[in-house]
């Protein structure tokens, strides 16, 4: 797959200056990043939508074009695949593959060498304080 979406993304790139009259990426890349961003989530909720009704082979088309508009993207931003998948090669050094690292996990324990083991503590939380008359 990471060499489809590398195709993929090399395409999208290569049609990132051309005429929007022709290419549906460049028209779509040219509406600005917000655009993309807003596709983006509307075949994310698509994707979702389909799955709950069981509609697989919808799943699959959507998912295809989730792809797509996540590239589209990435180039946007000027993100490689190769970036994203370095990232998932650290997420499984440190946590296995099927794990992504916890939202509370502090920065340098992700950033932690492959083979050492990290121990976080738990982040001392100062209570905000309340205004009066709540």
């Amino acid at each position: 797959m990471s060499d489809s979406l590398e195709r993929l993304h090399k395409s999208v790139v290569a049609l990132q200056k051309g005429d929007p009259h022709l290419s549906r990426t460049a028209r779509l890349i040219r509406s600005g990043r917000s655009k993309i961003a807003k596709k983006m989530a509307e075949e994310a909720v698509e994707v979702v939508v389909d799955a709950m009704r069981g509609n697989r082979e919808a799943v699959v088309r959507e998912s295809a074009d989730l792809l797509y508009h996540l590239v589209v993207l990435w180039a946007d931003a000027g993100i490689r695949p190769q970036d994203v998948f370095a990232e998932m090669d650290r997420r499984e050094r440190l946590l296995g593959i099927a794990e992504k690292p916890p939202k509370d996990m502090p920065p340098q324990a992700a950033a932690a060498p492959a083979g050492r083991k990290v121990v976080a503590l738990e982040a001392r939380r100062i209570p905000k304080r309340r205004r009066s008359g709540y």
